[in-house]
This record gives C-alpha cells, sequence and structure tokens, in this order.
C-alpha cells in the first residue's frame, strides 16, 4: 500500500490487543505467496502465534511438524460434508484449547488439501455457522458464499473465543478492503455487517 493508506499501525495494535489462545495454522497455496489480494498473511500479521506453512511446491512437501499438539483439539477449517459447525454447545463441549488449520488459496486448491495432505486425513473437520456474505470486494470468488481466508479465521475466532476478537478483526479487514479500493478509485460499497452488542466490544 502507498505510505498514506498504509495499515501497519493498525495491524500493529490489533495484535498487540489480541492474545488468543486459540492457535492458527495456515496452509497457504504458494501461488498465493506473491498475490497482493491474500488475505492470509494479513492474519498472520495481525494474530500473535498464527503462522503460514506454505504447500503445493514441486519437491518440496508441506512442513507438519509440530502442527499436532496432544495438548490441543485440532481441527481443519472448511464445509467438507460431515464436518460439525462451530456451535456454542460445540464449543462449549471442547476440553482443550484448539489449533484451527486452515487452507488458504482458491476454492479448488483449498478443497484439495484434505485429500492431498496426509497428516490432515484423521483430522476432524468444522464449518462456520452460516452468516452474512463477504465484504471481500478485492478478489471474485467462484462460490456466493465463500469467504476470504481473513474472514473466515476471524468468525472461527469469533465462535471459539468471543465475538469481541471477531470484531476487532473484522474492522481491520474492512478498513484494509476500503482503502485498498479506494487507492484504485473505486469507492467500497460493503454488504451491511450484523447488528454488533455493544456488550462484546
Amino acid at each position: 500500500m502507498r505510505r498514506e493508506i498504509c495499515i501497519c499501525a493498525e495491524i500493529d495494535t490489533c495484535r498487540r490487543a489480541l492474545l488468543p489462545r486459540t492457535r492458527v495454522v495456515i496452509l497457504m497455496h504458494y501461488r498465493e505467496l506473491l498475490r497482493t489480494t491474500n488475505t492470509g498473511r494479513l492474519a498472520q500479521l495481525a494474530l500473535e502465534g498464527c503462522e503460514i506453512r506454505v504447500r503445493g511446491r514441486q519437491g518440496a512437501p508441506l512442513p507438519t511438524e509440530g502442527v499436532m499438539d496432544p495438548g490441543r483439539h485440532t481441527f481443519l477449517l472448511f464445509p467438507t460434508p460431515g464436518a460439525r459447525e462451530l456451535t456454542p454447545e460445540f464449543v462449549a463441549s471442547l476440553d482443550k484449547p484448539v489449533t484451527l488449520v486452515v487452507p488458504d488459496g482458491t476454492w479448488g486448491q483449498a478443497t484439495k488439501v484434505a485429500k492431498r495432505e496426509s497428516f490432515l486425513h484423521t483430522v476432524p473437520r468444522v464449518t462456520l455457522v452460516p452468516a452474512g456474505p463477504t465484504r471481500y470486494g478485492l478478489r471474485r470468488g467462484s462460490r456466493e458464499e465463500g469467504l476470504a481466508t481473513f474472514e473466515a479465521i476471524a468468525r472461527a475466532l469469533g465462535a471459539l473465543e468471543g465475538r469481541a476478537i471477531q470484531h476487532r478483526l473484522e474492522d481491520l479487514f474492512n478498513l484494509m478492503v476500503s482503502r485498498t479500493l479506494g487507492s484504485r478509485g473505486i469507492r467500497p460499497v460493503l454488504p451491511p455487517q450484523e447488528p454488533r452488542d455493544p456488550t462484546e466490544l
């Protein structure tokens, strides 16, 4: 971003304010590394403990060391058949903190992660409770109900740790989207957000 629309200060403020118990591991397709529209990198910058592991490079297998931790529940965040929704009841049943594994790439790339990465074959799948549409206007997705990686992480953390962390991340995301669109001469028209409970902020 140009200096006058840089969001580095806001990212730093967000990172210092949020100390999630949930560990986020992003499995990024290598083609996303240089895409300016990628949001996985923003999640890594904004969340303490969030890491990116690159997959899909020929001759360079995905590093999986340390992803599985017996002291945590490990879940793959992806809407596969049979995935458990992150409902309040399900979250309340968890007796350990969570490691959330999140595919990052196009829809086609993300759907192949669970099949191609053998260490995920036995990892339970979770999915988001349906909510509002994406507010990501920088890149066209192949699915109407699809979300940017950052949005999916924000909503998942909202389910796991409370709405305050979700709202803080969504505010950062909306700022990034609106400033980027503005730099392209496009006036942002974002879908309305769900009403917020002031006690959750």
